[in-house]
């Protein structure tokens, strides 16, 4: 139990701040009210995931480009494609909350993470994350415009203007900060800020906590058969995303290094953007949530296998003993 609890203390902890948050929304209410307060937390942890990118390795993937691009199509259109017929099947506020969480940009840190697990090339998760962090300025409010225009009572220049300030804005301020010589303070405190970061979701999870529970005043009920079609739906969907990336990669000759970065980076969606959307737009933070989570189980399982298969076999006895 307690190696359980050190190797998955992330995990535990959202499942523990959602109850926590869900149980006593009456007494967090007036906290999760403070939309500045919800504001300056987001922009704290992009901040923090932003101070530790190094542009050079940005800068390498560019050279190129194809595997990034590939990868970037994949996360910005593929996935909320692929979310779109889940709304025959799954109730309005629940496919919202999908939808929106198939719009929001890759993951700032566990893409980064997972894909040097697998032995992949992680200058291409770099690349995809900071170009559909840029991008989702535009992507999310035209995608929230054309498909939960019903659902959501937030206009697109307002969001326009908030992921400007809250996603882009500390991307740019911890460049800025790397650019003026605060690169190396950045990289011997990354364990710190990665600290900081994770503490911000978890904060975010209770403020989505809360809504949820707000929303059962609102007759938006979730079921358990609702329930595990979502997880069914969630983690098919980011499946599918990843095993697209890496078979279009492998087509088209890229090595199995570049496969495996386009798969995760691809398919990986962040929860702290996914968080703070879903609570504007006022529709359910349960998907976000349960896709964020499915992920990574999903991707620690085919990292560790992809790794265990693609690594380089130890040389035989009589090999070593042919080149001594």
């Amino acid at each position: 139990m307690r190696k359980i609890a050190k190797n998955h203390w992330f995990l535990l902890s959202i499942a523990a701040c959602y109850t926590a948050g869900y149980l006593g929304a009456d007494v967090l209410k007036p906290v999760t009210d403070l939309s500045w307060l919800r504001d300056s937390i987001v922009f704290i942890v992009m901040w923090a995931m932003g101070v530790t990118l190094r542009a050079e390795t940005v800068r390498a993937s560019i050279s190129k480009p194809a595997p990034g691009l590939l990868a970037i199509m994949i996360n910005l259109l593929l996935i909320p494609l692929l979310t779109l017929p889940t709304m025959w099947f799954l109730p309005e506020h629940l496919f919202g909350g999908l939808f929106v969480g198939a719009l929001v940009p890759c993951t700032l840190a566990s893409a980064s993470v997972w894909t040097r697990r697998a032995g992949g090339d992680d200058s291409i998760a770099m690349l995809t994350t900071v170009a559909t962090n840029l991008s989702c300025v535009a992507v999310v409010p035209v995608g929230v415009m054309l498909v939960l225009s019903r659902q959501a009572d937030v206009s697109a220049v307002d969001q326009i203007a908030k992921l400007s300030l809250l996603v882009v804005a500390p991307l740019i301020v911890g460049q800025a900060m790397r650019w003026y010589g605060w690169g190396g303070w950045a990289d011997r405190r990354k364990p710190r800020l990665s600290l900081v970061g994770q503490f911000g979701i978890l904060a975010m999870v209770v403020f989505g906590a809360v809504a949820s529970r707000q929303s059962l005043g609102d007759g938006s009920t979730t079921g358990w058969p609702a329930m595990m079609i979502l997880l069914v739906a969630a983690s098919a969907i980011h499946s599918a995303a990843l095993a697209i990336g890496v078979a279009s990669s492998r087509w088209l000759g890229m090595q199995p290094e570049t496969q495996i970065a386009v798969g995760i980076s691809g398919s990986q969606k962040t929860l702290m953007v996914g968080l703070q959307i879903a609570i504007d737009c006022g529709v359910s933070v349960i998907p976000m949530l349960v896709y964020h989570l499915s992920q990574l189980v999903i991707d620690t399982v085919i990292a560790d296998r992809w790794k265990a298969s693609h690594s380089p076999s130890p040389p035989s006895d009589s090999s070593t003993a042919a080149r001594s």
